[in-house]
């Protein structure tokens, strides 16, 4: 029995590697999407988030078998607990991404910002997308260190983040008031996103180390 539990735990970690895998792969396309205007990257994003959809539902009947026929214990039962949060993590990183392609395809064939804010953007994008990265390599690690969360914040996405908004709220902000809320919108899909990434990190040092998210700080 306790060599079916273990294929069936590592199993769960596989397919939640699967479901890391397609949210990284969103937010590259939808970065993409965003600074070059590209309407085939948008609807990628689409089709990436309705599979990752089905996948977790997959992922979480896993889970729940598991909780409710196994009755794991200790480090067993953190692994299904963790894996349970991370999936919705995933989920919820993919539903954002597809609100941002949603911008793009709106505004298509014109790009959804003026070139310097584009600029801002592609650097959001692309340092979302290193987090993204780094939370499958948590998932997927067999040895993480036990002493440091796996993900942290990226303080020049902070900055890039708050650089932007500060350029839409400024009171000569010459492209109107509806795209500045757009665009102030968009930034915070991308940063509920990196907040999805490092809290990631953080479950998979619980699952480590049973050290509660309550008593960790994302800066760990």
């Amino acid at each position: 029995m306790r060599t079916k539990f273990s294929s069936e735990l590592a199993a769960l970690t596989e397919e939640l590697a699967g479901l890391a895998s397609l949210a990284q792969e969103a937010t590259e396309r939808v970065a993409v999407a965003v600074t070059e205007a590209n309407l085939t990257a948008a609807y990628e994003v689409f089709a990436i988030d309705e599979q990752l959809r089905q996948r977790h539902g997959a992922c979480e009947n896993r889970a729940v078998i598991l909780l409710a026929l196994e009755a794991p214990v200790a480090r067993d039962l953190r692994h299904v607990v963790s894996a349970m949060q991370i999936g919705d993590d995933l989920a919820q990183m993919s539903w954002l991404t597809s609100r941002i392609a949603d911008s793009v395809v709106h505004r298509y064939p014109a790009p959804v910002a003026a070139a310097d804010i584009i600029e801002l953007l592609g650097e959001i994008g692309r340092a979302t997308a290193d987090l993204a990265a780094a939370a499958r390599r948590a998932i997927i690690a067999d040895t993480p260190a036990a002493d440091d969360s796996p993900v942290l914040p990226d303080r020049a996405l902070a900055e890039a983040r708050q650089q932007l908004l500060q350029a839409v709220s400024a009171p000569d902000w010459p492209h109107g008031h509806a795209t500045a809320v757009d665009l102030a919108l968009l930034v915070h899909h991308y940063e509920r996103c990196a907040e999805h990434c490092v809290r990631i990190g953080r479950l998979i040092r619980f699952f480590h180390t049973g050290l509660p998210l309550s008593v960790q700080t994302p800066e760990e």
